[in-house]
């Protein structure tokens, strides 16, 4: 899984499902996130290949509901991102859905309420031994390349320093959204803190937040010398 110089799609809630995420790919994107699912939602499914479709889908047991589709024209490109306030539970679903996707993904960002009452999205910005816990059990037990998504702290040199021991659990990327917990999507990202990360990692960085057009890729780039 390369992150140098590619177009992401970003993960979004009930909208980066497979149809959206290989309409992205025709238009450009090289790597894809599926919508996050929460990990107590994902290890209720078995794995089933639907052959009418060409999918592999994850169905929930119980209800029948399929919670995640992907096919094999993704698989090279496609990020599952999950959400998680565990290692082992994160294990047990990465290794679930591992032969299908390229990379997985915790996502540490989240700011709903639904999320940070479960310990998960934001509430792990605050919790960087747990933090490091998740992440290094992934790396040692997966061949899949292993990321995350957070958000910036309350001081650039917090974001910084939450980053260094995020790079030091040996993730192959991280990814940066441009704005802290309290701000809302309406607030303009802060790609200048997302710079300083940028330059204190060696690992590729994912910018971002306030991306809407083409040419803000590049304007992007430029403000993050990404």
């Amino acid at each position: 899984m390369e992150y140098e110089n590619k177009h992401v799609l970003a993960p979004m809630v009930r909208v980066g499902t497979l149809p959206f995420r290989l309409l992205a790919a025709e238009y450009g994107a090289d790597i894809t996130y599926g919508e996050e699912i929460i990990d107590h939602k994902i290890l209720k499914c078995e794995r089933r290949v639907n052959d009418y479709l060409g999918t592999t889908d994850f169905v929930e047991r119980r209800t029948g509901e399929v919670v995640f589709r992907t096919c094999y024209e993704e698989r090279n490109r496609l990020v599952f991102q999950m959400g998680t306030s565990d290692a082992v539970r994160a294990l047990a679903v990465a290794e679930l859905v591992s032969k299908d996707v390229a990379a997985v993904d915790i996502n540490m960002g989240c700011p709903k309420s639904f999320s940070i009452s479960g310990g998960m999205g934001a509430a792990l910005l605050s919790k960087p031994e747990l933090v490091h816990d998740i992440l290094t059990t992934l790396r040692r037990n997966l061949n899949n390349a292993v990321t995350c998504k957070i958000r910036l702290l309350n001081s650039s040199k917090d974001t910084v320093e939450l980053s260094r021991r995020i790079e030091m659990s040996g993730v192959s990327a991280l990814a940066v959204h441009g704005r802290r917990v309290k701000d809302r999507p309406r607030d303009p990202a802060k790609w200048s803190e997302i710079a300083d990360v940028v330059s204190a990692l060696s690992i590729p960085v994912i910018a971002n937040g306030d991306v809407f057009d083409y040419e803000h890729f590049e304007q992007i780039k430029i403000a993050t010398g990404n």
